[in-house]
Formats: C-alpha cells, structure tokens, sequence
C-alpha cells in the first residue's frame, strides 16, 4: 500500500549539532586543523571592557570563512542560509536557540574593529606561516601572476579628472579619494594617474585584457610553485604597470618572514628593467622574458649585430665603425650611443642600418639584468618553472568559478584587498587540509618475507 508523509511538527526534539556533521565535513576538518582563536585575542584591545557584551569576532570570521568556502559573496544571503544549513550553524558556534547575526554587523567590524586591526592580513599570513610549519611550503621556486577582477562599478560613472572637484561636493565617495590622494602626494598628483575616474569607485581602472574594457582591479598572487599555496596576495588597480611593483612589494614581505625563494617565474609582462635588475641583486634568478624593445627588423641591422667594448665603453657598427657614448635618455632609462654623419657617409650598409645621417642605438639601464635573464633561457630550472607557472591559472580559476570572486562586491582598494585575502586564505586552507589528511603510504613489505609464500 502507498505511504504518504504526513507533515508535522514535534514540540521538542532531542538533538546534538555535534552529532548530525559528518567526520569526513569540509567545516569539520577546517575546525579540527584550523586554529581561529587567535582573531578573538587580537582583536581584544578594539572592544570596551564596560557595556554589553557584543558578538563574538571569532564567529564573524568563521561566518565569513563560510561565505568563502562556499561561493556566497552576499553577507545578506549569507545569514539566511545559517539560519537553514546546520553544519554552518556548527562551524561558527551558534546553537539552535542562538539568533543569527544580522548582516549589517559585518560591515560595521569590516570598516571599524577589523580594518583598524588589519585582520583579514592577519589571517592570511597566519595561514600561510602553517603551512610553512606543517612542511607544506618549502618557498625557495616561487610563481608570480594577477588576474582581472571586475569591480562594482561601470564604465558610464567615469567623469574626467579635473571634474572630480565638482562631483565630490555631491559625492562622499569621490571627497574621501581626493582627500587620500592629497595626504598621500599634496604636490602633485602621481604619474600614471587615468584621464577618466570613476565616481562609483574612483580606485578601478578601465582595463581590457583578453576581452572587452571593464572597471576592475588585479588579484595577483605569489604563489609555491611545489604546493601551490599563496604566499602572498596584492590588490591594486587593474592598471598593468602595477603587475611588476605588486610583485615586487609581494616578495619584500615573504622575505620578512623568513621565506628564501631561489627563483621567480612569471610572464613577460613581469619582464620591466627596474624589477629583473631587483630580482637580481636579491639573489633572485629571474625566470621571466624580459621585455626587449630592440628593434627586430628583417633583412636589417640590428641592435644585436653591433658589438660592445667595455675597456672603450664604445659599440662598433658591423662595418667596424664606432658609436660613442652620447647621452642618457633619462625618460626610456637608456644610454644613447651615436654614430657621426661622416662615419656613415657612403657606407655600402648604411641602407640596411638607419635611414638617417647616423645611427642611434639605445641601452637599457638594466641591460645587466636582461643579459641574467637571456643567459637562463634553457636551463633545466628555467623550463622547470615555466611548466609551473600554468599552475596558478588553476588557482584563478578556482577563485572564479568555486569561491564566486569574478567579480567584487565592495568598493575602494581597501575593501578589495580585504575580499582578495579573505580568498586566498579560503585558497590556502584547502590545500593545508588536503596535505594534513592525505592517507598514510603503505608500509614496505619485511625482507625476511620476500620470496615466502603465504
């Protein structure tokens, strides 16, 4: 005979949270093997010791873990399923009878307690200095790369730079940007800076990069080439002359830790003179094409077909005519090395090599370090990082596609950087947990056993 369910509801029920997670539960393991006592302590010094006790700031972060490790970037959203789900329910301590914290409590500890303290950063490196203890990072081969983020904002909001006055009197957002960029540079205003800003959010830049131009920022990463942990994570506008310098201020803060990395790989578009020289006098082999601006110009003389004498401090021309030392081009960071009119007056490859009176040749400053990186190509550890270097594509498209992060859901760098690390520590605690629990290799069989029949 067909059953039918009749729905009804019990007065009391007899039940344990700590019963219905299973033990093999993402939230169970990060709970076993993650250690989140700390925010509480350090956030200690940010609270009152009189008044009402507020909520927990060691449950507002596993609240916010939550949200991560499962691809909910709406806090709002957020609390509606702790409300249902009881594994979420279990993870952050709230029992049955506990009311859920509303949503607006995250944005006034992510604008007060939490960024006064700088915890989100604190968690990451936290993170990541366990990984480091549990022997998952070694750190000497390291991987460098951004990916494109669209902000919370379109391209319609931008208004040209010397308007902004006139839209901050309307404008918080707009008052509180110019008031940063005159503490930060009361002169002038930086170089680089966009034409247009947006007033939306005045930190994105319109960028285009495999597709059309969006508002957006760089999530860029530096990553273990072995474990593929992060160990560092950088936002900054998505402006491409931020790639280098993010890599740059990246590795400075892993060397504070105590990490060594022997190499850095990364694309050409990590290649600029200024961090390849960097590199190199870290004592960091640079696994990354340089950017070379020579001229390479078929059926003509290039820059490579003159040869240099340093006891001279001249190039000599292929005809065997010299070009002395000229001027610095300070703007292209080159020395300039010239030929005279008269030199190359009737010489039979003068067609070949200039179509001016002379020719003019140009030297990088950091031409040492581009010969560092030329003189890698090939080895074994260079093509060895360059099969590495695809790995952080994965790590980007986990971080799109599972934790939702394709595009922000703040605004201003501040709460970007905030929403790029909390990311990357989701990222991080995912492979520690995977290397803590991997199951144990079988024992090698006894030597007094070979050979025996059982």
């Amino acid at each position: 005979m067909m059953g039918k369910q009749e729905r009804s509801a019990s007065l009391f029920y007899y039940l344990r949270l700590e019963d219905l997670i299973p033990e093999n539960h993402l939230l169970r393991l990060v709970d076993r093997h993650i250690d989140l006592s700390f925010v509480r302590e350090r956030l200690r010094p940010f609270y009152s010791s009189v008044g009402r006790p507020s909520i927990d700031p060691e449950v507002l972060m596993r609240l916010l873990l939550v949200g991560y490790f499962y691809g909910i970037t709406s806090e709002r959203r957020l609390m509606e399923e702790v409300r249902m789900h009881l594994g979420y329910r279990w993870f952050a301590g709230l029992g049955l009878e506990q009311e859920v914290p509303d949503h607006s409590t995250f944005s006034k500890n992510r604008h007060g307690r939490f960024r006064q303290a700088g915890i989100f950063r604190e968690v990451f490196e936290t993170l990541v200095e366990r990984c480091v203890a549990a022997g998952l990072v070694e750190g000497k081969s390291l991987v460098v790369d951004g990916t494109m983020i669209e902000a919370d904002a379109s391209g319609d909001s931008r208004v040209p730079r010397e308007r902004l006055g006139e839209v901050a009197q309307v404008s918080r957002t707009v008052r509180e940007y110019l008031e940063e960029l005159e503490r930060e540079n009361p002169v002038a205003e930086a170089a680089g800076e966009p034409e247009q800003v947006s007033t939306t959010d005045p930190d994105a830049r319109w960028c285009s990069k495999g597709g059309p131009a969006r508002m957006a920022y760089f999530d860029n990463y530096l990553m273990d080439a072995v474990s593929r942990v992060i160990v560092e994570v950088e936002a900054t506008p998505a402006s491409y002359p931020q790639e280098a310098r993010a890599a740059k201020r990246m590795l400075e803060r892993v060397q504070e830790r105590g990490l060594c990395p022997h190499s850095v790989r990364g694309d050409m578009g990590f290649g600029k003179g200024e961090f390849l020289t960097w590199l190199v006098g870290q004592g960091i082999a640079p696994h990354i094409p340089p950017k070379d601006h020579r001229r390479r110009i078929a059926a003509a003389i290039t820059q490579e077909d003159f040869r240099y004498a340093p006891e001279e401090d001249v190039y000599y021309c292929p005809a065997g005519k010299p070009l002395r030392y000229s001027a610095p081009a300070r703007r292209n960071q080159a020395h300039l090395y010239r030929s005279t009119k008269e030199q190359c007056q009737g010489c039979r490859l003068q067609p070949q090599c200039t179509t001016g009176p002379y020719r003019t040749i140009a030297v990088s400053w950091h031409e040492p370090a581009r010969q560092v990186v030329r003189s890698l190509v090939g080895t074994p550890a260079y093509q060895q990082s360059h099969r590495a270097r695809y790995r952080i594509e994965g790590l980007f498209a986990e971080l799109k596609q599972r934790l939702r992060l394709s595009r922000v859901r703040l605004r201003r760098l501040w709460n970007v950087a905030e929403q790029f690390q909390l990311a990357a520590t989701v990222q991080n605690i995912k492979r520690l947990l995977a290397f803590l629990t991997r199951p144990a290799a079988p024992p090698l069989p006894s030597p007094c056993c070979e050979g025996r029949k059982v």
